[in-house]
């Protein structure tokens, strides 16, 4: 089995809201670990926002805030990288562009060749252009690698009919199919992602990234989330 792992850069901030928590980011490790250790291929691509999340203002045009963007993910496929290199794994990371010596550019053959390794491959900046957001290059990559499904391990626990922030009343699905996510617009990831994911079969699992175990139980189908089906 095959899996790409979505994690939120907000969530691995934890209450600090901003940068990292090195207690989060190596307990994902050690959940991944696990992975590893049954003979799952993982590859992972982890967003931005606890650095960045787009322009504040008009001040900047919007493709160099997403460019800014997507340095954000290259920092934080980094510096997890080398969390789940103490957590007793192997990593690679992988970018669209050339990062000098910190990263490797981005081939399906040498992606591919270090999942069947074994190693933890790590897909940072993005689709490379503006525009796209970190859900599209994950569903991208999801794709193009040949996953079995996509784990989207988030600040919130699940699909819900609205904003459970907002709204106390929000209802959460347990089940629920992509097709439903596009018509209701319930944003649970971006449109283009959504649609990518549909016509090309990969099914989504959505939990909290702070769910204990959330990441084994998501592909053992014992979670507390939502499986989001094509």
């Amino acid at each position: 089995m095959r899996v790409l792992l979505k994690l939120s850069g907000e969530a691995l901030a934890g209450e600090k809201k901003f940068g990292f928590d090195a207690d989060t980011c190596r307990t994902v490790g050690n959940e991944v670990k696990k992975l590893i250790d049954k003979g799952i291929e993982v590859g992972v691509v982890i967003g931005g926002g606890n650095f960045w999340r787009g322009r504040t203002g008009n001040e900047i045009r919007r493709s160099k805030a997403d460019q800014i963007g997507m340095m954000a993910t290259v920092m934080n496929c980094i510096y997890v990288s080398e969390i789940f290199e103490t957590c007793g794994m192997e990593t690679e990371v992988f970018t669209p562009f050339a990062v000098g010596a910190f990263t490797k550019l981005y081939s399906y053959d040498d992606a591919t060749k270090a999942l069947s390794d074994k190693k933890v491959v790590f897909f940072a900046g993005g689709t490379g252009h503006p525009y796209f957001s970190t859900d599209t290059g994950a569903a991208l990559k999801a794709i193009e690698t040949e996953c079995d499904m996509m784990l989207l391990a988030k600040a919130i626990d699940g699909v819900y009919d609205s904003d459970p922030k907002t709204n106390p009343d929000a209802k959460k699905y347990d089940e629920i199919s992509i097709q439903e996510v596009i018509d209701k617009k319930l944003g649970v990831i971006d449109l283009t992602a959504s649609i990518m994911c549909m016509e090309n079969k990969i099914p989504l699992k959505i939990f909290a990234l702070q769910e204990e175990n959330g990441i084994v139980n998501a592909v053992n189908d014992k979670f507390n989330g939502t499986t989001v089906t094509v």
